[in-house]
């Protein structure tokens, strides 16, 4: 790695260095809001093909970050991508999100195999070595990964959830068939990830989206100890790269959350900054580690319909409450509906600030 004041801002952000103020970017800041994206899609209608070939992915992710200057561009891609290399077929319907066969038999769960995403995701690779070489040197290119949880939410459930009951029955009726499922996924997403980092990603975000409908207990025998096993894994190839962890509505988990070793953990919005840090850094003490896990978030996406002055208040809120060793960015993904120009407001301001 060059020295650290070489590395892009965000990356210096993450891992808690002096920088003079925080990165910005937003989740989901790819697609739907932008009118360059709705276009696109009048030519290109299938999700799996934007985010499958190269010129597409690449254009895609590269919007907001030309439109906005965001200091993190991150693939355009899903958590689903890698499935298909464990020989689990997906296809996501443009009203009804994601589709798959039900995994929920020792035979399916067997049938997993490891990926080798130069086989199965050669496109993935391809496009973060092409956003690397577009963006500058400031510019911090992420990439992403579902977590073993929440991707076993999706093929135990054959889609999107509201209740995620079937999970839920497995967790009780066979925990040793749902063990062996999210060891299977530990092992491939782990792999994935590394093979990001490997084409260029400076930042490894992972997502548990589903994570916060679990009760504690669950949450640390079926949760955590895959997360930590894909965290584990990065960490020992590149000690020094960055990992961030995204759970919706997660505000009774961020000490769990902290402890697998993530070095941001992303707030949603329901959780007060202020109060957020004082937790994390409670869990920190009580755990005796060194290093203060540094935060991610976390403006209320519905916020970017106010007027400027609203986002700009509030924005500056968060920002003064979480200090250093912080990264703007929303509590969630942003809303397609979000007016482009109030999402250049948000941007502007946070690139405008300064300790």
């Amino acid at each position: 790695y060059p020295p650290a004041s070489l590395d892009p801002l965000l990356v210096r952000a993450a891992r808690g260095e002096k920088v003079e103020r925080p990165p910005v970017w937003m989740m989901r800041q790819a697609g739907r809001h932008i009118e360059e994206y709705r276009q696109l899609v009048k030519k290109h209608p299938t999700f799996r093909e934007r985010s499958e070939v190269p010129d597409l992915a690449v254009e895609i992710s590269l919007q907001p970050w030309r439109n906005y200057g965001t200091d993190g561009c991150i693939l355009f891609s899903d958590i689903l991508t890698p499935l298909p290399g464990l020989g689990l077929q997906f296809d996501i319907e443009e009203k009804k999100g994601p589709v798959l066969r039900k995994v929920d038999t020792w035979e399916a769960v067997n049938n997993m195999h490891l990926i080798d995403p130069f086989k199965t995701c050669p496109f993935v690779d391809e496009s973060l070595r092409r956003l690397r070489d577009a963006v500058d040197d400031e510019t911090t290119v992420l990439g992403f990964v579902g977590c073993p949880y929440t991707l076993a939410t999706y093929l135990v459930e054959g889609g999107t959830s509201k209740e995620y009951l079937e999970i839920k029955k497995m967790m009780n009726a066979d925990p040793a068939l749902l063990h062996a499922m999210l060891k299977n996924l530990a092992d491939s997403i782990a792999e994935y990830a590394l093979y990001q980092v490997a084409a260029g990603a400076q930042v490894i975000q992972v997502f548990d989206s589903w994570a916060g409908h679990l009760s504690p207990k669950d949450y640390d025998e079926f949760a955590a100890p895959y997360q930590k096993m894909v965290l584990d894994k990065v960490k020992e190839a590149h000690p020094d790269l960055p990992t961030v962890m995204y759970i919706k509505h997660s505000g009774a988990l961020l000490e769990r959350m902290a402890n697998t070793g993530v070095d941001v953990i992303s707030l949603d919005w329901t959780v007060d900054m202020a109060e957020g840090r004082a937790r994390l850094d409670a869990a920190q003490a009580a755990a005796g580690r060194t290093k203060r896990t540094a935060v991610q978030g976390n403006l209320d996406p519905a916020l970017l319909f106010a007027d400027h002055d609203t986002i700009r208040e509030r924005t500056k809120e968060i920002i003064e409450k979480a200090g250093p060793g912080h990264v703007m960015n929303l509590g969630h993904g942003i809303e397609a509906e979000t007016p482009e120009e109030n999402a250049k407001a948000f941007v502007d301001f946070v690139r405008g600030y300064r300790y």
